[in-house]
């Protein structure tokens, strides 16, 4: 274990640049206005030991719903009213580097958030999402969410039934099929920041990497940052199309249910049930 004279500068660590990037692309894209959206990353003890000491704590925050089961787990985070067009040139600011108390019962903070802020205020729902992806995936380590334009407009068209709705992405583009078999999951209408729509959210977490939040944004669950972007990413592509198809009248063609299934064989991955009829 390095000493403390031995460790390396927080911001020369691939996970911060990651984070910087990936929260910054985000701002970019149009899908993190203002202080929108929110990313956290479960971080391995081995990856912070050459930048952190683990014992020297900034300042410990409460936190309202505990999360025993993470409970040792090391995390970065972005911070709560931080804007992401900032990732890069103020991480510092706009991230923190949290571990998990006893019995989840509160957080301490190891760097950054250098004003005083806190986690973002959606934190409860992210923790309780990890909480039920690592039960599926052990490798599982990342939540994003943002507000993905299109997704979030095709909200306001199309019929908030998750098979249909998973079968429209699959349908808009070939590839989306591929990356999510397990379609997407879809909440009520419910207010952000909230013990309820943070549970909600894990709940759909057990079948689904992709959770929407109508009228709202987008959850996704990956084992790296670039699988969580990834796995929104396409599915917002799928949706702009069907936003610039715009009338469902002017569709002359489809991909098939029997081209869907082709394809979920070709490629060898398990399309969720009672979407494709053949």
């Amino acid at each position: 274990m390095p000493t403390k004279l031995q460790r390396k500068s927080v911001e020369e660590a691939p996970f911060l640049k990651e984070m910087r990037n990936t929260a910054y692309n985000m701002w970019r894209m149009g899908w993190d206005e203002r202080n929108g959206g929110n990313i956290s990353y479960l971080l391995q003890k081995e990856e912070v030991s050459p930048y952190l000491d683990e014992e020297q704590i900034i300042r410990s925050i409460p936190i309202q719903t505990p999360a025993k089961e993470l409970e040792g787990k090391l995390f970065i985070v972005t911070g709560s009213g931080k804007y992401f067009r900032n990732a890069k040139k103020d991480p510092r600011n706009t991230f923190g580097i949290i571990k998990v108390g006893r019995n989840g019962e509160s957080i301490d903070l190891l760097w950054g958030l250098e004003d005083g802020s806190l986690p973002t205020s959606e934190l409860p729902a992210h923790f309780k999402s990890h909480i039920e992806r690592r039960k599926l995936d052990s490798n599982h380590r990342v939540i994003i969410h943002n507000h993905a334009t299109n997704l979030l407009a095709m909200t306001f068209m199309h019929e908030l039934d998750e098979a249909k709705f998973t079968k429209t992405l699959w349908q808009m583009c070939t590839e989306c099929i591929v990356v999510f078999p397990d379609g997407i999951g879809i909440l009520p209408w419910m207010i952000p920041g909230t013990e309820e729509i943070g549970q909600k959210t894990a709940e759909k977490m057990q079948e689904n990497r992709l959770v929407l939040w109508p009228h709202h944004g987008i959850f996704g669950a990956g084992t790296t940052i670039d699988e969580a972007f990834g796995l929104i990413e396409t599915a917002e592509k799928a949706a702009q199309i069907y936003t610039i198809i715009g009338d469902p009248a002017r569709i002359k063609q489809t991909i098939t249910d029997k081209e869907l299934a082709d394809l979920a064989k070709a490629f060898h991955v398990q399309p969720r049930k009672g979407i494709i009829n053949i």
